[in-house]
């Protein structure tokens, strides 16, 4: 009998998703600000998603069985919300609201599935809607999709969950146990992402710029530990600087922040601008210390016995997209293998809750193998937005496509480049990129400056061939889905600088030809044209925009840039002359 299962998420009003199993195999996933256009699609639900992969599938509204949620409910009994009241005792609204009303928020979001699934035309009674806890579908999304067949340790860090904010347990034949969590002030996440905050970045968004802009300061200048306080087995926040709410918050024009007076009477007012600068780049490089060291201490703590016994462990939620943290964790002597859920975040809780619900009816999910869940184009329907868009592009049918853009990237140009697929999760994978050659100077910064109109300091990383990624990153640990760093050989450096961070290091993508033929196909002839079987590749997107999913996203993106040059499919497209 066949098991058709719909994840949502959404639970906490960011990054709202949809992802459908049939039978164990992920078939479709999406996130729904590609498809509304407005990145992270706060407070919303994945209608457009949930309709893309039910579309895709060619299933009705009847065909699914199960709704798998992100987000349970939580015991009066539990240790937390009696956490949260104890810890949050100086704003007692929200203290007493977690005792006496401590499930409102559950409740809110089965409101909000019933009426996505009334717009879906899905009867809420002919489905079961399995409910599953946040931190449990962030764990199921990495343990149920990594293809570990061995106990295998679970690291879950993230803002927080229902309550909860870091899970520490370990998986063995398919069961998740829970060995350790933490709650609601107490988060890692949450700390990083508050002090992205005072570093004059958006929530959600600006942490990876924090991550990018570290390697240029230097973390002996600050102790932050004053943040948090940490004894080995448990982490307290300092919710006098940090992790504030109602009177402790620090207010500018009208918006309050994460963060208090204090942090700014203490290390100054918060960053404004673009510019990496003294000493907010030491301040990135010291709560990227604070981070990694702590993260590591606790995986030593809760993690190090399960992994002396097989070396497996997986990581997920929205600190796992800490890509410096992974290569961290990955030196640690008893980790063999790590696997990072490409859509680490909440959006990736669609799949984990849904991958759960599947596991739990007895059907085992898959191994992830790609993430090109989302949705194709033909030829045809990219000369047809190309026929109707107002920039009147130029365009024509190519024959050899990963040839000619080999051609034009080695000869210094950016290519636009929306191919297959479109990818989930936030890194760009060979569907939706922007292209370059690593070894023409000034590559980056031209993108940067004339493309992208992001941040100088903010790396590049690359997609490489299989067979030379052993040499250009001295391990043969997989690496599809741009998640960890490595140290890149010195040799390589010299060959490929473009995609060399300043720390010598290298977000890379490694690509097979099974997963994604045309784009391996590119890197072979970049390989034969320049004698580096790699490109750079960034998402196709500008600064505070999705990336793109359509043919039309991507030439409005085309013409809203200096791009030259844009790939939809077969069709290449360039500008009308003089533009």
């Amino acid at each position: 009998m066949s098991l058709t299962v719909l994840g949502l998420s959404g639970a906490l009003s960011h990054d709202p998703s949809a992802a459908l199993y049939i039978d164990g195999e992920l078939i479709a996933a999406a996130e729904e600000e590609r498809f509304i256009r407005d990145k992270h699609a706060k407070n919303q639900m994945p209608y457009h998603a949930a309709t893309f992969c039910m579309n895709f599938a060619g299933i009705s509204p009847d065909d699914i069985d199960v709704v798998a949620f992100p987000f349970a409910k939580v015991g009066l009994s539990s240790k937390d919300r009696w956490h949260f009241a104890k810890r949050y005792w100086y704003a007692p609204d929200r203290a007493l609201d977690a005792l006496f009303n401590g499930n409102r928020h559950y409740r809110r979001n089965v409101e909000r599935v019933r009426e996505l699934l009334d717009r879906l035309d899905i009867d809420w009674d002919k489905i079961e809607f399995e409910p599953v806890a946040h931190h449990l579908a962030h764990a199921s999304s990495a343990y149920h999709l990594s293809g570990f067949k061995e106990k295998t340790a679970i690291l879950g860090i993230d803002g927080k969950g229902e309550y909860a904010t870091t899970f520490f347990g370990y998986g063995e034949q398919g069961e998740i146990h829970k060995i350790k969590e933490f709650y609601d002030p107490d988060s890692l996440g949450q700390l990083y992402a508050s002090f992205t905050e005072y570093l004059g970045f958006d929530m959600l968004d600006g942490e990876y710029k924090v991550m990018g802009m570290a390697p240029y300061g230097d973390a002996s200048r600050f102790d932050l530990s004053p943040l948090v306080s940490f004894d080995g087995s448990e982490i307290s926040v300092n919710t006098e600087l940090v992790n504030t709410v109602g009177v402790r918050r620090y207010k500018e024009d009208g918006k309050g922040y994460y963060f208090s007076q204090k942090l700014i009477d203490w290390l100054g007012p918060r960053r404004q601008g673009d510019v990496a600068d003294d000493p907010y780049v030491h301040y990135a490089a010291a709560i990227q210390k604070l981070y990694e060291d702590i993260s590591l201490a606790l995986i030593e703590r809760y993690l190090k016995d399960i992994l002396l016994e097989t070396g497996k462990l997986v990581f997920a939620g929205g600190g796992a997209l800490n890509v410096k943290l992974n290569q961290k964790i990955l030196q640690l002597p008893y980790v063999d293998e790590l696997f990072v859920q490409p859509a680490a975040s909440d959006a990736g809780t669609a799949v984990g809750a849904a991958s759960y619900a599947t596991w739990k009816r007895g059907v085992m999910p898959q191994k992830m193998e790609h993430v090109y869940l989302g949705p194709s184009y033909s030829n045809e329907e990219c000369v047809k937005a190309c026929e109707e868009h107002e920039g009147h592009p130029k365009f024509e049918q190519i024959d050899d496509v990963p040839k000619r853009v080999a051609e034009l990237l080695a000869a210094g140009n950016p290519v636009a480049w929306c191919q297959g697929r479109m990818e989930f999760g936030p890194r760009a994978l060979g569907g939706r990129s922007i292209l370059g050659s690593p070894s023409s100077k000034g590559i980056a910064n031209k993108i940067n400056e004339q493309i992208k109109f992001r941040e100088r300091w903010r790396p590049f990383c690359p997609s490489i061939l299989d067979t030379v990624a052993a040499d250009m990153i001295q391990t043969d640990h997989p690496a599809p889905f741009m998640t960890i760093t490595f140290e890149v050989s010195e040799s390589w450096r010299e060959r490929v600088p473009e995609v060399v961070h300043e720390d010598g290091s290298s977000r890379v993508q490694i690509v097979s030809k099974a997963t994604n033929p045309k784009y391996y196909a590119l890197l072979k002839e970049m390989e034969a044209l320049t004698g580096n079987g790699a490109v750079l590749n960034t998402s196709l997107n500008r600064r505070g925009e999705p990336m793109v999913c359509s043919p039309t996203d991507a030439l409005n993106m085309f013409f809203g840039s200096d791009l030259e040059f844009l790939i939809l499919e077969d069709i290449l497209v360039t500008k009308p002359d003089g533009q």
